[in-house]
């Protein structure tokens, strides 16, 4: 099955690249591209593809209204994966807020774009850590009520917080013995109840309301 990605650059040269890098796997395809947010809600719509590369810095409608719009208009939005320069941008922080599944650096090797591309196609999120405890440091906030409001059980949260150091389902089984099974179901679980669509908006409203913090 054949991967359909939207690019998103205001930078043709980026444009440029990216769809080279992208078309030359037989399991991914570049099928448009938009060189601001403004477009993408009617390209999104027409071409339905599973994932849009979104730049988080462009001059009219920038990644992160053009995500939240996506996010708030489509039925069956695509995955975002936000393109920036900086890792330590507080755009990219507001975007992740915003909806996006992850982000890469523009210098990210060619290996790494497909492979990220990949790993939200199917559904997980790209998360990095260590960055997104910077992030959530110098730019989100500054405590709350720790997700009581959410009732997570005792087991829910200890999932959350495994979350936030970045293992998978596999190494979350692992470090709790239990089975991977019973892992995709607590967190299944810690989303609904968090009312957020995947990993990186988990982890984000984990630092957002206190429930961690960036110092650990």
């Amino acid at each position: 099955m054949t991967t359909d990605v939207l690019v998103v650059d205001d930078d043709e040269l980026i444009r440029v690249g990216l769809r080279a890098i992208i078309d030359a796997h037989p399991d991914l395809r570049v099928v448009g591209e938009a060189a601001d947010g403004a477009e993408v809600p009617t390209l999104v719509a027409k071409l339905r593809p599973r994932v849009v590369l979104m730049d988080v810095r462009m001059p009219a409608i920038d990644g992160i209204q053009a995500t939240r719009q996506l996010l708030a208009t489509s039925a069956d939005p695509p995955r975002i994966l936000v393109i920036t320069t900086f890792a330590n941008d507080e755009y990219v922080y507001a975007a992740l807020r915003a909806g996006a599944s992850g982000f890469l650096l523009k210098r990210a090797r060619p290996a790494e774009v497909v492979e990220a591309v990949r790993v939200v196609a199917n559904g997980e999120s790209l998360l990095f850590p260590a960055a997104i405890r910077q992030l959530a440091g110098a730019y989100g906030g500054r405590g709350g009520d720790g997700l009581r409001a959410a009732r997570l059980t005792e087991r829910e949260a200890e999932v959350l917080w495994l979350m936030t150091t970045g293992l998978s389902n596999t190494e979350i089984a692992a470090h709790l013995v239990v089975g991977t099974e019973t892992v995709k179901t607590h967190v299944g679980n810690v989303l609904a109840k968090l009312g957020v669509r995947d990993r990186t908006q988990a982890v984000i409203a984990a630092y957002e309301s206190g429930f961690v913090t960036p110092s650990g």
